[in-house]
């Protein structure tokens, strides 16, 4: 990585306040800034920061204004943090490796674009197709019929099951499992159950980031489909027929029960659950370890086990952490009252 502020200013449409010419050639903390370094300023309480790093060059926003003087040059940009990720991330493809590993076990009639990497173990089966710049790590599985689309990467260990398509670039994490079956099973009379075939297919759109060990059933029928910009953490479960809905994102071990619909833009805290056949309308938002038992209409803000409005939680928690002061207090009281009673009689 041998760029000059410049260019990089150039490349992300900042503007420079200090020498152009200056050489990066590596990406820092701004704490931890060293000669050479380009990093970033977006959160306030790290300011007293942009005085004293070694940083060459910082990214700060068009609105920042110094009150002290400042060594490092400053690219302004009105987005500093997305800018900061949009520079790592095209540096991180541009170094990505290319190539079929001899280790790789490939079934005849993969069809694959340019500068792919297949990394060592990997298993690929027949009717496979994958895009450009497809990277793919090693001991991964994909299973016969899958589809792959251009610059998405599958990190080490991920397993596609058939038939299941995956868009342009995704990144799935280590241990992501797509198109398992999902969980259906018909109860009997004698208390047994009787495996319900799982038949079609799990569709992930583009710009779509799965985290590690997160798990996404195929459907029974039909598709399980993880529309464009979803950014799910690890360890999530989203269970067959599910849809989440453009640009949804959710924390660590969330729980998506079967044939559930998630709208656009929402926001999931983490170890969210919620309950199988509902509809959650866009732009909700969810706090962190809430039960979502029931349909929710857009825009809501929700917390709590069952969760409910969220302000509304609050104010139930703040005078829940007090029930004990006020059973003792209602005891007390009571105990009073008898006394009194006592007397007159």
């Amino acid at each position: 990585m041998i760029f000059t502020v410049k260019e990089i200013a150039d490349v992300i449409g900042g503007i420079v306040e200090g020498n152009p010419d200056a050489v990066i050639t590596k990406f820092s903390k701004i704490e931890a800034g060293e000669e050479g370094g380009l990093s970033f300023l977006a959160n306030t309480k790290y300011t007293p920061h942009i005085y004293t790093t070694k940083a060459t060059a910082v990214l700060v926003s068009t609105e920042f204004v110094p009150t002290e003087p400042i060594l490092t040059t400053l690219i302004r940009i009105e987005e500093p943090y997305v800018a900061f990720a949009k520079l790592m991330a095209f540096y991180n493809q541009k170094k990505g490796k290319t190539g079929v590993s001899k280790h790789a076990a490939i079934a005849e009639g993969v069809v694959w674009g340019k500068d792919v990497y297949i990394g060592d173990f990997v298993s690929i089966a027949e009717n496979v197709v994958l895009g450009d710049n497809v990277k793919i790590y090693p001991h991964c599985y994909i299973a016969e019929g899958v589809r792959i689309g251009d610059n998405t990467v599958l990190n080490a260990g991920v397993t596609i099951h058939h038939e299941c398509i995956i868009g342009n670039n995704c990144t799935l994490h280590a241990g992501a499992i797509i198109g398992a079956d999902g969980f259906g099973f018909a109860p009997q009379k004698d208390n047994q159950y009787v495996k319900i075939p799982q038949l079609g297919n799990v569709i992930i759109e583009d710009n779509v980031d799965i985290g590690a060990q997160t798990c996404i059933d195929r459907s029974t029928l039909g598709s399980t489909i993880i529309h464009k910009g979803v950014k799910l953490c690890n360890f999530i479960q989203v269970a067959h027929n599910c849809e989440i809905g453009e640009n949804t994102v959710m924390a660590a071990q969330c729980g998506i029960s079967g044939s559930t619909k998630i709208g656009k833009n929402c926001v999931f805290g983490g170890q969210v659950g919620v309950n199988w056949h509902l509809t959650i309308g866009d732009n909700v938002q969810v706090g962190a370890q809430s039960a979502i038992g029931g349909h929710v209409k857009e825009n809501a803000t929700l917390l709590g086990t069952p969760a409910f409005k969220a302000s509304d939680c609050i104010k139930s928690y703040a005078m829940f952490k007090y029930l004990p002061n006020y059973v003792a207090r209602i005891e007390e009281l009571e105990k009073e009252i008898k006394e009194l009673k006592k007397e007159k009689e």
